[in-house]
């Protein structure tokens, strides 16, 4: 089932998605901004290859156990060479981006720990885009991801082609519906910054900064993903 309950690859309109995603966030008691400017169409956004997106996601969730090893104070050198060893026979080793190379160089600050653990969330989007998690466990984003989950999605795969036969990739029209419902979030959670007494209702700002960064990734021309934009 689509995340509206639609199966049909029916092309939407930017203002017929908008309108439908506005309506749900008020059913949410979330701020609204009616006039928000609407997102590209179908028709003229390209995803990326699936392959790409498949090593991105699996290259994150690595980099991202490496992080939390390096946050727990777990012997670095050790944790190192095991997820570098990882790396290999899924054929990512080329495929890190800037801030998770430091890691697997120690060259890392510790904000760049930070930043890549909380990566979980833009690799939950994802795998939701790769079929691999369902719309009810990231359509509203009032929790981090099931973390256990988001590892055994690649641990229990022994290479890419593994792992890659076990997704299933969504159409771009439910891309784009979920990229647009997390957009109007954002402005919310950036309202809610400038003030205060704006219902953000049960959304987790951080959770919803970081999804949103992993969808726009998705139909974007940047590869690293800490290089968009996320202006609203």
């Amino acid at each position: 089932m689509g995340l509206f309950a639609k199966k049909s690859n029916k092309l939407v309109t930017p203002e017929e998605r908008r309108k439908r995603n506005n309506e749900y966030i008020k059913k949410m008691n979330i701020a609204c901004y009616e006039n928000l400017p609407v997102i590209e169409s179908s028709s003229n956004v390209k995803l990326k290859d699936l392959d790409v997106i498949c090593k991105r996601a699996i290259a994150c969730l690595l980099s991202i156990q490496l992080a939390c090893d390096i946050e727990e104070q777990q012997d670095y050198e050790k944790s190192k060479s095991m997820f570098s060893n990882v790396l290999k026979p899924f054929g990512v080793e080329n495929d890190l981006l800037e801030n998770e190379k430091k890691l697997f160089d120690n060259k890392y600050k510790k904000q760049d720990v930070i930043n890549v653990i909380w990566t979980y969330e833009c690799y939950w989007s994802l795998v939701w885009a790769l079929g691999l998690i369902e719309d009810n466990e990231i359509k509203v984003p009032k929790d981090v991801c099931n973390c256990k989950k988001a590892i055994t999605l690649v641990g229990n795969c022994k290479n890419f082609e593994e792992f890659k036969k076990k997704t299933k990739m969504r159409n771009i029209e439910e891309i784009l519906d979920l990229l647009d419902l997390y957009y109007r979030y954002h402005w919310a959670c950036v309202e809610k910054r400038i003030n205060p007494n704006t219902n953000i209702g049960v959304l987790d700002p951080e959770v919803v900064w970081e999804r949103r960064k992993g969808l726009e990734w998705l139909i974007s021309d940047i590869y690293d993903w800490n290089k968009i934009s996320l202006d609203t």
